[in-house]
């Protein structure tokens, strides 16, 4: 496809604009849309420069709880070098940067707790210790309560599902 504007060079930027509800498509060469009003180019980024902005590079040292020259054991490589990377060195890094390394973490990834995939047997298992757990904890209450026939009824149930677990 060629460009719209000088319809000399091919199209390589594709826009849409959508104004008071009307939608008008635009097919330009570089040139053309870097002469275009109201068009900002920019360069992708790389995973380093992503990384990058989630550190606070203006931190001191001290305030993170760390000395300037402090390195990991195993590698020899130092938060700064990380900083400027975005790569570690080893998995040893991990322990020696965790005070700088969790609050980053937790931004990207919601949390700091692995949840990653599981084989449908073992998200089964899962899902019935969970629900273990809150039968050990009605359990409790019951009995707290001095429900004996309903927590007699609940030890049941936790023993059922107890036997389940590991049989799908």
């Amino acid at each position: 496809m060629l460009c719209q504007e000088c319809k000399k060079k091919s199209a390589l930027i594709h826009m849409t604009e959508i104004i008071n509800n009307k939608r008008t498509e635009f097919h330009l060469c570089q040139e053309c849309a870097q002469k275009k009003e109201g068009f900002v180019m920019f360069s992708p980024l790389s995973i380093n420069d992503i990384l990058a902005s989630f550190l606070n590079t203006e931190q001191p040292f001290q305030a993170a709880g760390m000395k300037e020259a402090e390195k990991c054991g195993t590698c020899g490589i130092d938060y700064n070098d990380f900083k400027k990377s975005g790569r570690l060195g080893c998995g040893d890094c991990y322990k020696s940067f965790r005070n700088q390394l969790m609050p980053i973490i937790k931004r990207v990834q919601g949390g700091a707790a692995h949840s990653g995939k599981v084989t449908k047997r073992t998200e089964s298992d899962m899902r019935m210790q969970r629900r273990i757990d809150q039968l050990k904890t009605k359990l409790k209450r019951a009995i707290e309560l001095e429900a004996y026939e309903e927590a007699a009824g609940i030890r049941d149930e936790i023993r059922n599902a107890e036997q389940q677990i590991g049989k799908f």
